[in-house]
C-alpha cells in the first residue's frame, strides 16, 4: 500500500502575535491527489486554532476528539490536550491513529504527538508534517533576523518549505490570533 504524505503545518508566537498555517498538498506516493486541502480549523467559536497532519481520516478523528475535550474543559487548550493525550495512551483505537496536531489560542501553543505526548515549545514555534523541519528552520531564522509579523513569518517559512519539500505546495492558508 502506498504511504500517504500530506501537510506542512507551522505555528508560532512572535512579538505579541500568534499564527498558524498549512499548505494545501495531499500526496499519495508520487502523485498529488489534492492541491487545495484546508488543514487549519477554528474550534471553540474561533478562539482555538488547530492544524493537523497525518492520515486524513485519523486526523479528523483526532480533531473531533480534541474539540469534544475543549467543550468539556471550557476551552482550556492545555487541559483538553492533556486529557486527549491520556485517552490516546489508553484507548486501543486511538493508539492506532497516525496523526499529529498543533493547537493554538491566545495564550497557549501545544503539539499533541502521535505517541500521545503534549509538548510546549520553549522558543514559541512548532512545525509538523512532511516539510515541518524545513518550515521550522526557516521560521526560527525569520524570527531572529526580520521584522515580519507572525503571520508573515508563517507564510514566508511555509513558502520556503514548499521550495524544498516535494510534499509541500504554495497553496498556503494562514490564520492569526492575538496573543496576549
Amino acid at each position: 500500500m502506498e504511504r500517504m504524505r500530506a501537510t506542512t503545518i507551522l505555528a508560532l508566537r512572535h512579538k505579541g502575535q500568534a499564527a498558524i498555517g498549512g499548505d494545501g498538498q495531499v500526496t499519495l506516493g508520487s502523485v498529488v491527489m489534492k492541491s487545495d486541502a484546508h488543514k487549519i480549523r477554528k474550534l471553540f467559536d474561533g478562539k482555538v486554532l488547530v492544524g493537523f497532519a497525518g492520515a486524513s481520516a485519523d486526523a479528523f478523528a483526532l480533531l473531533e476528539r480534541f474539540e469534544a475535550k475543549l467543550r468539556d474543559h471550557q476551552g482550556s487548550v492545555p487541559r483538553a490536550a492533556t486529557e486527549l493525550a491520556k485517552d490516546w495512551r489508553t484507548d486501543r483505537a486511538l493508539r492506532r491513529l497516525e496523526a499529529m496536531m498543533i493547537a493554538l489560542d491566545r495564550t497557549d501553543l501545544l503539539l499533541v504527538s502521535g505517541t500521545g505526548d503534549v509538548i510546549q515549545p520553549s522558543d514559541g514555534v512548532l512545525a509538523i508534517g512532511s516539510g515541518g523541519s524545513y518550515a521550522l528552520a526557516a521560521a526560527r531564522a525569520l524570527m531572529a533576523h526580520s521584522t515580519l509579523s507572525a503571520a508573515e513569518i508563517v507564510k514566508t517559512a511555509l513558502g520556503i518549505a514548499a521550495d524544498i519539500c516535494i510534499y509541500t505546495n504554495r497553496n498556503i492558508d494562514v490564520v492569526e490570533v492575538s496573543a496576549i
